[in-house]
């Protein structure tokens, strides 16, 4: 199988979707890799490394995308790669097509097979290739909330974990998922008083068993997450419901109810946000102001390290890359679950319920589109 990885042209995307070791696997199984040209460079790896595990060095994205069997990439493809989508082609990468009906349409529109990471779905519901991005995302969260509620920044003028003497900030985490979880990690490493609001008593419960003892677990309803936003620094939104638009937790009327300076950093922006007033923003100008409240909505987030995370991504889609190529899409998707979990889109039919469902277009099995 002939198989493209194009540069990334999203705003301050970095990533790249295979790293040489990658291709080198791709290579050795009777494949034929096609790398653009300077592909690499954001996350640390140049041209010769590809040439040097067997793969080919292609001039420009037109000779990737005319010649790949499966697109491998790392987010969507944006409106000038859209003319370039042949039918039949396989795009395997971060869709998140709920989030926005003309990136749907176009597909739709395109012929092409969509397999999106973020539906990619194990029996446990775990989403496997979600994790290592969420991670970094979580961690980030915390990161990028910490150095905006620096005063230069027009935050709060606290750190995070306080000193001897002075008390820590409040950081507020909305959901308990990989994202969430993380990020609790992270804010109470540094020494922050940490919420973590969730609607799932069983993960609460498990959460009480590993979280050290500066996060404080809460069952989340309507009152309480007013209650703990009003006194917070920094509102971290880590809600996600599997391929599904995020619900708004916070509305815009509950800005006014928060501190001047706080944060809210919405890990949700690319399933729509969970704060009604964010906005997806990018590295390049990552927040903007309502009320006094700093937003930072930036839509890819794991792009702004992307030595760490290219490896994590890439560690987490290799063996279904190698999948795909091996077996072909069809036989693939087939034999297995996780991986048709992950089929959005083929032929023109939408095979994803939540993304149906985002826009009133008709839902298709993916089982009845494969037979």
């Amino acid at each position: 199988m002939r198989i493209g990885i194009p540069k990334e042209i999203k705003t301050n995307e970095n990533r790249i979707s295979l790293v040489p070791a990658g291709a080198e696997a791709l290579v050795s199984a009777g494949h034929q890799v096609m790398v653009e040209t300077g592909a690499g460079l954001g996350s640390g790896f140049n041209d010769a490394q590809y040439i040097a595990a067997g793969a080919q060095i292609v001039k420009d994205a037109d000779a990737v995308w005319s010649a790949a069997d499966l697109i491998v990439k790392v987010k969507e493809p944006i409106e000038p790669e859209w003319q370039r989508i042949r039918p039949g082609q396989v795009i395997f990468t971060y869709f998140h097509f709920a989030a926005s009906e003309l990136l749907t349409r176009a597909h739709l529109a395109s012929g092409a097979v969509c397999i999106a990471y973020e539906t990619v779905e194990l029996p446990s519901r775990e989403l496997p290739l979600l994790t290592p991005m969420s991670e970094v995302a979580g961690r980030m969260a915390v990161q990028e909330g910490a150095k905006y509620l620096e005063k230069l920044y027009g935050g709060r003028g606290i750190l995070l974990g306080g000193v001897p003497g002075v008390p820590p900030a409040k950081v507020v985490i909305l959901g308990g998922g990989v994202v969430g979880v993380n990020a609790a990690k992270m804010a109470a490493g540094l020494g922050a008083g940490v919420v973590l609001l969730d609607v799932s008593l069983e993960k609460l419960r498990y959460l009480s068993d590993v979280m050290p003892a500066n996060v404080q677990l809460i069952f989340s309803d309507r009152h309480k997450l007013l209650e703990q936003i009003a006194n917070a620094d920094l509102v971290i939104g880590a809600v996600l419901i599997h391929g599904a638009v995020a619900p708004k937790l916070i509305r815009r009327e509950d800005l006014k109810t928060m501190r001047q300076g706080a944060v809210i950093v919405d890990v949700s922006i690319d399933q729509g946000g969970c704060v009604e007033t964010m906005h997806p923003t990018t590295h390049e100008n990552p927040t903007f102001i309502i009320d006094g409240v700093i937003h930072y909505g930036v839509a890819n987030m794991p792009g702004g390290v992307p030595s760490t995370s290219t490896l994590a991504l890439t560690n987490a889609t290799l063996p279904y890359v190698l999948k795909l190529a091996n077996k072909g899409y069809r036989e693939a998707l087939k034999e297995s679950p996780a991986l048709l979990n992950g089929l959005n889109i083929i032929d023109g039919k939408i095979t994803h319920r939540k993304v149906a469902e985002a826009f009133g277009m008709e839902y298709h099995s993916a089982e009845s589109v494969l037979d």
